[in-house]
């Protein structure tokens, strides 16, 4: 039973992820005018989906760093009721933050819930700082440096003439295939962070993990990405195709740099961060709606540790 609580609850997690984050690497798309908002999420879907997959053979670095060993007592690594619980967690907080629209960082829910089913289950034995170099610093860091270079990245295009204000045909190849190396570098960064999850799973096959979870993050963002993707085209700042081409490079970039590296950021930073930067530099940027989304950020990690918590309590249970 505790296996298919397991199962169920990885699932649940991947299918928010993709709700909440599949249309993060193609947001400019839809923002700049140049697709309609379902063909971008499309498009983000197909790219991420082929990222997932890749990640079987890519990404075995992240796929360990999420496994909680190090962090956590390794006893409490190898129970499904621990695990369980980091999934309900960040699953749930995911869902609240898609129902309200918010483009927040599974990343940062995973942590939340790997703090919070921690204490839950060993009191205080966990290690806050492996939890801090592993995970906190690299999110910290990364919107940050996304902010700058949206901002550079962008003036450095507009003065040799690669990012004008309007659509050419040259402009959209190259922002369809910079959207898509970012969808790509998504899954590739975020799928072992979920498939680590059935590590402890018996018998499970864990390339059918990756399966399962790449097919969930699909269909999540297929079906329910509509509130997100509408704040993260339309409410963080106005755009045109070129403004818009120079962030979705900067997210790919980064993100393909750090999942390479193994380093867990969160495609919602770096997007929203390429973004703001742009935004910034052209006086476009939405400072209301940034505001609202930065509370939300900062709410992810407490509200997944709770969530987390209490997931553990319940299912300590059986």
């Amino acid at each position: 039973m505790l296996t298919a609580i397991l199962f169920l609850a990885v699932c649940c997690v991947a299918f928010t992820n993709g709700a909440n984050a599949n249309f993060k690497g193609v947001a400019s798309l839809y923002g700049s005018g140049t697709t309609t908002l379902r063909r971008a999420l499309y498009w983000g879907t197909a790219t991420t989906f082929a990222g997932s997959v890749a990640a079987a053979f890519l990404a075995e670095g992240l796929l360990k760093k999420f496994s909680g060993r190090g962090i956590v007592p390794d006893s409490l690594v190898q129970s499904p009721q621990f695990v369980s619980a980091v999934a309900i967690g960040a699953a749930l907080t995911s869902f609240l933050a898609t129902k309200f629209g918010f483009p927040v960082s599974t990343t940062h829910a995973l942590v939340g819930a790997l703090l919070g089913a921690g204490l839950a289950g060993s009191g205080t034995d966990v290690q806050f700082a492996a939890l801090g170099k592993n995970f906190v610093y690299p999110l910290l860091f990364s919107p940050a440096i996304a902010v700058v270079l949206g901002s550079v990245t962008y003036l450095l295009l507009k003065s040799v003439r690669l990012a004008p204000n309007h659509r050419t045909p040259t402009l959209d190849v190259l922002h369809y295939l910079s959207t898509g190396a970012a969808s790509f570098a998504r899954g590739l960064n975020d799928t072992p962070k979920m498939a680590a999850l059935l590590l402890v799973a018996p018998g499970l096959d864990l390339s059918w993990g990756y399966l399962a979870v790449a097919v969930m993050i699909a269909l999540g963002g297929l079906l329910d990405a509509d509130r997100v993707a509408e704040t993260l085209g339309k409410k963080i700042t106005t755009m045109d195709p070129g403004q818009g081409f120079a962030a979705s490079l900067v997210t790919a970039g980064l993100v393909t740099t750090a999942s390479f590296h193994s380093l867990p950021v969160s495609t919602t930073h770096v997007s929203v961060g390429s973004l703001l930067g742009m935004g910034a530099t052209t006086r476009q940027a939405k400072w209301r709606k940034v505001g609202e989304i930065l509370l939300a950020w900062v709410s992810t990690v407490p509200c997944g540790a709770i969530l987390a918590a209490i997931a553990y309590g319940v299912i300590a249970q059986f």
